[in-house]
């Protein structure tokens, strides 16, 4: 007996269908134009398992056939590379198509957990294959986990995806995958009608929905074997007749896997008490396939006369085997499905396929939960012949998915567009148009002055406050709360909503608990003072409170030149010498809150004295307070002063008028910032040797006057493996605000500090 298959009572798609390749003509005609020197469009069609594979090879055979077009790449992956489900991916080797990549994802355990995990090895390996390849779009079928992963992969990575066969039901967690993939995919290539609708309910444009039909059923209607009885013998025996024998197809539903291996313990029971000579083949990879496959062996399948319990059988002989079944028994998609090109009765056992559309061959047992019911299915069913199924194809899915295929422009935007249904106009705004600028409280505690600045998320200062810094504890905290209660109230009117409290301070602070724990000797009676309680309390915003140079430090990161560098320093010239280290994109405060006292790297053993204490450190030389030292010097021998210059008896000599002079050509001036330089350049030298960050910032007033010798020193002491590590004078004015105000806007966009 040959198979009969009539082609025109298979799947025929009318008018709607072709006007729509019609409307593409033109669009079609002139994306060919733009196509430069016969671009090819590169593919690549990943396959995970034996049952998509006999979808997609229609569709690899194609591409093959026009290689003026298309470039095509094959990953395999998934349990085509597992010896228990066959080594499936030999048969794509006997098809001639050459595997670029072989990828190992399968966790075995076949349990829930190992799906998952087999997932998350997939999207581990898959974007160095993606890298490497890189396809203009990507072709995923159906609704297994492997897909999923393809398809997130290539998704996140800018790749298009075509997805074959979405839209339809099943009834299963497959339902859910397939319909994520969806989601994911650019292009879609469906099979029925009713999967077209869904998808366009789904709100995907139904400019980028092909209705083609299966794939596989181009493959079924032109199956033509006079010799379809030697296939039969071969694997059911010698003594086996057309129509006289059943397939059985069963795989675990993860949904309800106690349930599912149940309803196959029942399944074999039938087929025993049946007594026809049947195919088993073995279950997919799900969770649950490997107790299924112990009650398989615990009933003596694999040995019983009447059985033959195969692995993989090749989807050429497959074809042939249901063709000429008496039955075909199972969840199998393939019953549901292909089955119906040839009119074989098919009974679907249980909810796995509940949802698919389904021929008049299709008899369902939905509640398959006694031996019986399934006897009785296989008596009803078995021997019958019934017209071929209409629904799924018509063997013509292939040329029209390489004619979609070519019509896909590369140049329009990758972005997808939802084709959402009309809805009522939307009277709700955006909650900064409604509400108030999101913004932080920042405070600078210096030297000599406090201040405090009401910061934008976008880094705008959008108001300032300035004090002169008082001398007692007492005066300073209450003037802190003062100053912030009146912003706190002024950002009411410039529709300011404050975030929380950001404070820069001078010396060694815990920011975990925001206490200062040593200040340094300009600001006095400062030590161990917890500056978060009394602020959080009056003001009820929370309150982080970190190093002066840190802060520098952390602006740069958010507002500055360290924005998107994962390891920099900042160093901070002015009254003293600070600075910040960024490593990995997180700030280091060290294992006492000590890390990044920079001006105290010390660059010579007989240096000038340090406020620190010790001497030769880089702020006993090139701070603010070192330089204004030297101007006294000058100014107290007359040598500072040179012709266009003037100090005012009632102004105090400063490094300011040092700079000056040395600019007038004073050149002991010019030789004391020469030597200050020096110093920091110095000390920039050890924290490239150290830290080796991919760029130095120089903060502060005096950074400009530094950053030319500072370069000097770098090209005369530093290693060659440095030497090539840019410096750079910060282009913030308000570095110490910034930053302040950065730990409270990065704290509300959810980053760790």
């Amino acid at each position: 007996m040959e198979i009969n298959v009539y082609p025109h009572q298979a799947l025929s798609f009318p008018g709607p269908h072709e006007l729509y390749f019609k409307n593409l003509t033109k669009k079609k005609k002139q994306i060919m134009e733009k196509k430069e020197n016969n671009q090819k469009l590169r593919v690549c069609v990943a396959t995970c398992n034996r049952a998509d594979y006999s979808k997609l090879a229609p569709i690899m055979f194609g591409i093959k056939m026009e290689p003026e077009f298309f470039e095509l790449d094959v990953v395999v992956l998934g349990s085509h590379l597992i010896d228990d489900y066959g080594n499936t991916y030999r048969m794509i080797e006997q098809d001639d198509f050459d595997i670029n990549t072989r990828l190992h994802t399968i966790v075995r355990g076949e349990d829930e957990a190992a799906m998952v995990e087999s997932v998350g090895l997939a999207l581990v390996k898959l974007p160095d294959v993606l890298n490497r390849l890189k396809p203009d779009i990507m072709i995923v079928h159906g609704d297994r986990f492997d897909a999923l992963a393809l398809a997130t992969s290539a998704a996140l990575m800018n790749i298009r995806i075509l997805h074959i066969e979405g839209g339809e039901v099943s009834g299963t967690i497959d339902d859910s995958i397939r319909h994520a993939i969806t989601k994911l995919a650019h292009y879609h290539v469906c099979c029925t009608r009713s999967a077209e609708q869904h998808l366009i309910s789904m709100c995907e444009d139904h400019d980028r929905i092909l209705l083609a039909g299966c794939p596989s059923y181009d493959k079924l209607l032109s199956a033509k074997n006079k010799d379809y009885m030697s296939i039969i013998r071969m694997w059911l025996g010698d003594d086996v007749k057309s129509k006289d024998y059943i397939v059985a197809l069963q795989h675990p539903v993860t949904t309800d896997i106690k349930h599912s291996i149940k309803m196959f313990e029942l399944t074999l029971d039938a087929l025993i008490s049946f007594n026809k000579r049947t195919l088993v083949l073995f279950p997919n990879i799900d969770a649950g396939s490997k107790e299924m496959v112990r009650v398989m062996r615990k009933k003596g399948i694999e040995h019983h006369p009447n059985f033959r319990a195969v692995k993989h059988v090749p989807f050429d002989q497959f074809i042939q085997l249901v063709a000429h079944a008496g039955c075909m028994i199972g969840n199998s998609s393939c019953g549901v499905r292909e089955v119906g090109a040839f009119g074989t009765p098919v009974i679907n056992l249980g909810t796995r396929q509940i949802g698919r559309e389904t021929g008049e061959n299709v008899l369902h047992v939905r509640d398959a939960d006694t031996q019986d019911k399934i006897l009785q299915a296989l008596h009803l069913q078995f021997g019958k012949q019934y017209p071929c199924s209409k629904i799924y194809g018509d063997g013509n899915a292939v040329p029209r998915i390489l004619k979609f295929l070519k019509s896909i422009d590369l140049q329009e935007p990758l972005q997808k567009k939802f084709c959402f249904p009309p809805v009522k106009d939307n009277i709700s705004q955006d909650i900064d148009h409604i509400l108030e600028t999101l913004s932080a409280l920042a405070v600078d505690l210096g030297g000599t002055n406090l201040r405090v600045a009401i910061v934008s998320m976008k880094g705008e200062i959008v108001k300032k406050y300035t004090q002169f810094n008082p001398k007692t504890y007492e005066e300073r905290i209450n003037l802190i709360l003062q100053m912030c209660v009146e912003a706190a109230a002024e950002a009411v009117k410039l529709n300011c909503r404050i975030l929380g409290v950001g404070i820069s301070t001078g010396g060694r602070v815990n920011p975990r608990e925001g206490i200062v724990l040593r200040s340094t000797k300009l600001i006095q009676e400062w030590n161990s003072v917890d500056l978060r309680t009394p602020l959080s309390d009056t003001l009820h915003l929370p309150v982080w409170v970190d190093n002066d140079g840190n802060c520098a430090a952390l602006a740069e990161r958010k507002f500055g030149q360290g924005k998107g560098l994962e390891n920099f320093v900042t160093l901070i010239t002015g009254t003293g010498i600070g600075g910040g280290i960024i490593h990995q994109h997180e700030l280091i405060h060290g294992s006492s809150f000590c890390a990044a006292e920079l001006g105290h790297i010390v660059v010579s053993l007989d240096g000038p004295d340090c406020s620190c204490g010790s001497h030769g450190c880089i702020e006993a030389y090139a701070s603010g307070m070192a330089l204004q030292r030297e101007a006294k010097k000058l100014h107290d021998e007359d040598q500072l002063l040179v012709e266009g210059m003037s100090v005012p008896k009632d102004e105090a000599v400063g490094a300011l008028h040092l700079i000056q002079a040395a600019k007038l050509g004073n050149a002991k001036a010019q030789s004391i910032l020469r030597t200050a330089g020096t110093a920091l350049g110095l000390g920039v030298v050890n924290i490239l040797h150290t830290m080796n960050p991919s760029l130095v910032i120089l903060s502060g007033v005096l950074a400009s006057h530094y950053i030319h010798t500072v370069k000097d020193v770098i090209r005369q002491q530093a290693l060659s493996s440095v030497q090539d590590v840019d410096v750079v004078v910060s282009d913030l004015v308000e570095p110490a605000l910034l930053g302040a105000a950065s730990m409270v806007l990065d704290y509300t966009t959810r980053r760790i500090y």
